[in-house]
């Protein structure tokens, strides 16, 4: 029978139950959500009259996380929608309802016997073929299901979630000894292509993959502080993104994961392993004296960093270790950082630190990168099967840039092996083997095809097929046409793709021409295309800097000319006659929303935040994104049904004067920025192949530009009442002189300027009304304030 999951049950509604259920319901699945039943009755409750046997009361512990997944930030839910997928119960009374279940994920405490009990109450209840699997992070995945039937062992595994699951990737897998293979191949599709996962497969070793040398990489870091007399704030300032980690780096990821938890996962190690092993997961004192203290972190609102106010604002300190006192934050400057400061890309930075012998911060990276280097390299077979697994779990789950072999292959193996052994450190059998046998790298690419060393071989990288990587496609096909801001590539099957790849990707007249170009190319040589790329935003708005120094200077026929462009590029984008698909993911804000309204169609991967946020610097949309956002709210309505155009419009401005920014997919289609044709994605690395497809699709069913036509306006009632609105609302009571201004000129923009309601105008006309008033606005002092504001302090300024 085809495996499908259409319905689940979560037990268990903690944090990390309740997040696992609403991303279920993210996905579009129906979820049910099960406690325990309490012992006792709140105050409230026993004020209201309410006894144990009130269901209100047995489903108090449910209840309360599901209602607790609207107040959290970020959201784990995509939509508040969504919540309606959820329902809640008990798991005395309603049990029996596991039979309704597609997957039954445990989620209860960390607990084998407590587990073990659960798992024989769903034995009892769960329908046939129904797979079971448990959360867990550190219980043995095959002591879970001593005693249960084979259907159930069939059936069962663990998938581990890393929280918050719907923001952090990593899905691990972990198999039992009597897990069906069908079983497993079948979850970790659905992990990829519906739960929008990077899944991999682990062996059922203590912590798995990521956590074990996660939890490993942070004790030696901390030892190594200790041990060289660093601050907390100089490990930080060289961990982070310096190597390729994240910008929590080493000590503020712990306080936001929880010291209490970090401490609980190393813990599940240290009652595992023996000998160096064991020491290295005994955390220092001075940590368990924290955790007394409950200095655990942002949760408790103090750990190894501290925010006070001072007399300049707030200032963030660092605890000193060894007197547990919080001091001036510190930060590690020396000749090796302001060496990899210089170089481009993680890999090279890493590279320049870890070569700086005898530098402190050089000194410092080689001492905690090396340790998980080797350790990394001793498990390789007890925890993952290949060096692979291990690189895209500790990336998915952690966030590094590089996997350990990864960072292996970046520093140089041989030159880091000698380095190790000088220092008395034995090598893993099968790396001195590898290197004996003349291979120098753990990964190579040949022809666009990535392959990796495994058992004294190199092995093709099998992915996802939905899996397109534009760095080998170039390999592959090359480039079409580039310039300094994007380059047009061929994706095959007669789709091309448009990759945006200025600074932040920002829109300037080297990507407007390319945009030209490509409309150009596709009509005479292809099917369609994507515009789409693989940076960390799709982009993030406009050159503001080019704009900001033009205005200063006072060119404003240049700004004029760049507007013109622009607004024409869009139009020429909109009315090309092979369809092209926009492929938005991360930040797209501004210009980056202006370049999706026009497509024809848009495919967004589910963690997208898009909005139309120029008023943040003083001016309004200048590229058409009025137009095309109040067009696209238009053109949702049903045909032939009487609509409030003012209500339309009122919509359309509110959102633009706000600057309001979807949080996901799901919210900027319920702002009118997506609508029912297009797509989203929710695994955002199948997010340019679903385009892609999308592309071929429209291709197929004979593909039309749209037609030009008259677009009915508000005209000067509808302006009076816009600004009627704007003024009463007073933006929340925030809005000032200048905030008034600037609605004044969207909503003579949305209204259609000086005409009668309801006439209807050609989008031309509503272009040049848009320019007009992003010319006199960048004129504007205080508009410039703002514009400097944000290229300097990276927020908007309010004057």
């Amino acid at each position: 029978m085809e495996q499908s999951i259409k319905r689940a049950v979560v037990l268990g509604s903690g944090v990390m139950g309740a997040g696992i259920a609403a991303h279920l319901a993210n996905v579009g699945i129906s979820t049910l959500m099960l406690d325990i039943v309490p012992k006792e009755r709140t105050e409230q409750e026993a004020k209201q009259g309410l006894t144990l046997q009130n269901r209100q009361v047995r489903n108090r512990m449910s209840a309360t996380a599901k209602k607790g997944l609207l107040k959290q930030k970020p959201s784990p839910l995509t939509s508040r929608k969504h919540l309606d997928l959820i329902e809640i119960g008990n798991m005395e009374d309603d049990m029996h309802r596991i039979q309704e279940a597609d997957w039954i994920i445990e989620v209860v405490v960390e607990n084998l016997s407590v587990k073990q009990k659960v798992f024989a109450s769903v034995d009892e209840y769960r329908k046939l073929g129904s797979i079971v699997s448990s959360n867990t992070s550190g219980i043995s995945v095959e002591a879970m299901k001593e005693g249960r039937s084979e259907d159930f062992k069939k059936h069962f595994l663990g998938t581990h979630f890393f929280n918050p699951p719907r923001y952090l990737k990593l899905l691990e897998v972990i198999p039992t000894k009597d897990t069906a293979d069908d079983v497993l191949q079948f979850m970790k599709q659905f992990g990829e292509n519906v739960l929008g996962k990077g899944v991999v497969e682990a062996k059922d070793t203590p912590n798995f993959i990521a956590n074990r040398i996660g939890t490993y990489g942070l004790l030696v870091t901390v030892k190594e502080m200790m041990k060289g007399d660093y601050s907390v704030g100089e490990v930080d300032s060289v961990t982070g993104p310096m190597i390729g980690r994240p910008k929590s780096a080493t000590f503020r990821t712990l306080d936001v994961v929880g010291l209490d938890t970090f401490i609980h996962v190393a813990k599940n190690v240290y009652d595992q392993v023996n000998g160096e092993e064991k020491v290295v997961f005994d955390p220092p004192s001075f940590m368990k004296t924290m955790q007394d203290k409950g200095w655990i972190g942002s949760k408790s609102g103090q750990g190894f960093f501290l925010k006070q106010k001072g007399e300049k604002g707030s200032v963030i300190l660092e605890l000193n270790p060894s007197t547990l006192e919080y001091e001036e934050r510190k930060t590690l400057k020396t000749k090796a950082t302001e060496m990899a400061k210089q170089e481009k890309g993680a890999r090279r930075k890493l590279k320049a630190l870890v070569a700086a012998k005898g530098d402190r911060a050089g000194e410092l990276v080689w001492n905690v990168v090396k340790p998980v280097l080797l350790y990394s390299a001793q498990l390789l077979g007890d925890i993952a099967d290949d060096i692979t697994a291990i690189d895209e779990a500790m990336k998915w789950g952690f966030g590094w840039e590089l996997g350990p072999f990864e960072m292996w292959d970046a520093i140089g193996i041989e030159q880091s092996v000698a380095r190790m052994k000088e220092e008395g450190h034995s090598i893993p059998e099968w790396v001195e083997e590898m290197i004996a046998n003349g291979h120098r790298t753990f990964y190579k690419q040949e022809n666009g095809t990535v392959f990796y060393y495994d058992k004294g071989a190199y092995h093709e990288k099998r992915t996802n097929e939905k899996e397109i990587q534009l760095h080998l496609i170039k390999e592959q096909k090359g480039i079409i046409k580039s310039n300094k801001g994007a380059s047009l590539i061929d994706m095959g099957d007669g789709v091309a793709l448009l990759e945006f790849h200025s600074k932040s990707n920002a829109i300037g007249l080297d990507i407007m021409q390319m945009i030209e170009y490509a409309v150009g190319e596709i009509s005479e040589n292809y099917e369609g295309l994507v515009i789409g790329n693989q940076a960390k935003n799709f982009c993030v708005g406009a050159n503001l800097a080019m704009m900001l120094m033009e205005a200063q200077d006072h060119n404003f026929m240049e700004i004029d000319m760049m507007i013109k462009k622009f607004q024409s590029t869009m139009m020429k984008l909109k009315y090309s006659d092979k369809p092209i698909v926009a492929a938005p993911f991360g930040m797209t804000l501004g210009g980056g929303a202006e370049v999706c309204l026009p497509a024809s169609s848009i495919q967004a991967s589910q963690e997208t935040y898009m909005g139309l946020v120029e008023v943040g610097v003083g001016l309004i949309p200048g590229g058409g994104g009025n137009k095309e956002l109040y067009m696209k709210q238009l053109q949702g309505l049903p045909d032939g049904i009487d609509f409030d155009l003012q209500k339309v419009t009122n919509a359309v401005f509110e959102k633009i004067a706000t600057a309001s920014v979807s949080t996901s997919a799901d919210e900027a289609k319920e702002a009118g920025f997506l609508n029912s044709k297009d797509g989203i994605s929710v695994n955002g690395d199948h997010l340019l192949h679903d385009a892609k497809q999308k592309v071929l699709g429209l291709a197929k069913m004979g593909y039309k530009p749209p037609q030009q036509k008259k677009i009915p306006v508000v005209g000067e009632a509808g302006y009076a009442t816009m600004l009627l609105g704007a003024k009463t609302m007073g933006f929340g009571g925030y809005a000032s002189e200048h905030d008034m201004a600037i609605a004044q000129k969207l909503a003579f923009v949305l209204a259609g300027g000086n005409v009668a309601a309801n006439t209807l105008v050609e989008e031309q006309y509503l272009l040049d009304l848009e320019r007009e008033a992003f010319l006199s606005l960048i004129g504007e002092p205080k508009t410039q304030q703002r514009m400097q504001h944000m290229l300097m302090k990276g927020k908007p300024l309010r004057n």
